[in-house]
């Protein structure tokens, strides 16, 4: 499977991760614990930003987790130990039976993402659940409201396109399982909504996530011609000020569960 990680692969990528499953952990992974004994596969398991928390829900468990890159599965390793199975591995060379899959911010850097999930359907005993987390860009508002803010996460949600990507994939992801032949399909939005009276939100989300995903993808965007100097600074100091005293910032990911019949 050739795709490109738009975020690219640096330490500061690695922090950016980490801060955004320790910040929304709770939001994130409420509802999702695995029964002793059964079989777990995290697909696109990247730096281990996530199956920290898998595992630490799921103790129990025999959790598998897969990644493309080895210099990411080398920091998940170091960032989780031993009570996890970590394996390099193609989305599309996976074999295998497994109880249960975890698949989060994976499929919006995909170019067919329903080819994929078709694909892990099969990785899943009958009566086996899929658990899928994504993003939405488009879902993203703030205050103070900036035309200039818009338009670098616009840049981001252009740049994740020409990779072969989805930024606003969350609002598909109820047509992409059932079309996939998912059964009991249900997607759930969890939202984050941050403001001067959640600081932690505003530090670990708006300023250390978000803001740092979009300021991230900003040489490039400058490169290729999507933004000027001028104006990518400004949109990028405009975010910043959506983490003031008197900012606000608003953001939605969607949360799928499905079964194999």
């Amino acid at each position: 499977m050739d795709t490109t990680y738009v975020h690219g692969y640096t330490e500061p990528e690695a922090r950016r991760l980490g801060d955004q499953a320790d910040t929304l952990a709770g939001l994130l992974h409420a509802g999702t614990a695995y029964p002793a004994g059964s079989r777990v596969l995290e697909v696109g398991c990247g730096v281990g930003a996530q199956t920290v928390h898998l595992a630490a829900r799921s103790p129990d468990a025999h959790l598998t987790a897969v990644d493309v890159s080895a210099a990411s599965l080398a920091q998940a390793r170091k960032r989780v130990g031993a009570a996890v199975d970590f394996r390099r591995a193609d989305l599309f060379d996976l074999d295998g039976e497994y109880d249960h899959l975890f698949v989060c911010f994976v499929l919006e850097h995909l170019p067919e993402p329903e080819k994929a999930l078709t694909h892990l359907k099969t990785l899943l005993r009958p009566g086996g659940t899929i658990t899928v987390i994504e993003g939405d860009h488009g879902s993203a508002f703030f205050h103070p409201r900036s035309e200039h803010a818009q338009a670098a996460i616009a840049c981001l949600v252009r740049l994740q396109a020409d990779a072969g990507g989805d930024a606003l994939i969350g609002r598909r992801l109820h047509p992409l399982l059932t079309g996939a032949g998912f059964a009991e399909v249900r997607v759930e939005p969890r939202t984050v909504y941050a403001d001067a009276s959640r600081p932690g939100l505003v530090t670990g989300f708006t300023r250390d996530t978000f803001t740092a995903m979009v300021e991230g993808v900003g040489g490039t965007a400058v490169a290729r011609g999507l933004a000027t100097e001028d104006g990518w600074a400004r949109g990028v100091a405009d975010l910043h000020h959506t983490a003031g005293p008197d900012g606000t910032f608003h953001y939605t990911f969607f949360k799928a569960t499905g079964s194999r019949s």
